[in-house]
């Protein structure tokens, strides 16, 4: 069984381009997508927040760039 944190975001979109899926399916998918996508966003920005400055320096960021990030909405890229 696949944890959210193993699984495959990319594997929704190549389920939802098939053609034959009914429409309901294709939109459910999409759905699941995006609900996936903004918990992940959520999920690392407020990871962002407790990291120490060696931690951000070995990701190469800045403590005003990981600050600006995770002031972001979950909806936003």
């Amino acid at each position: 069984m696949l944890t959210l944190t193993q699984y495959d975001p990319s594997s929704l979109t190549k389920l939802g381009q098939i053609n034959t899926l009914p429409l309901t399916s294709r939109l459910a998918l999409h759905i699941a997508y995006v609900t996936f996508l903004w918990s992940e966003r959520s999920r690392t920005r407020s990871d962002l927040k407790r990291l120490t400055h060696e931690q951000l320096t070995d990701i190469g960021l800045t403590r005003r760039q990981a600050h600006i990030e995770s002031r972001k909405w979950f909806w936003r890229p």
